[in-house]
């Protein structure tokens, strides 16, 4: 397994979903985890801007999710019940 690429991702404002990255075209596995200081919960989907609570794949302060293949990282939205709560991410070649 190679790390191809990697970044963290902070929300700004909690309710406001962003995208993971503005452009990256990757084609492989993704790996994603919450930063172990968060308090809150990240929420993680592809519904263009609207990823909360109600629809996205909630990862705890430490939990990690692996994706076996995303396209573009534009596609992958965040959210956070907690203003500026980060995730890392790296683009990996399994």
């Amino acid at each position: 397994m190679t790390v191809m690429l990697s970044g963290q991702k902070a929300v700004a404002s909690a309710g406001n979903a962003e995208r993971l990255h503005p452009e990256a075209q990757v084609n492989s596995a993704l790996m994603l985890k919450a930063l172990p200081d968060n308090s809150g919960i990240i929420y993680v989907g592809q519904v263009d801007g609207d990823v909360d609570s109600s629809n996205g794949l909630p990862l705890a302060a430490g939990e990690a999710v692996i994706f076996s293949f995303v396209g573009n990282l534009n596609q992958i939205w965040v959210d956070a019940s907690v203003s500026g709560e980060k995730v890392a991410w790296l683009v990996l070649d399994i």
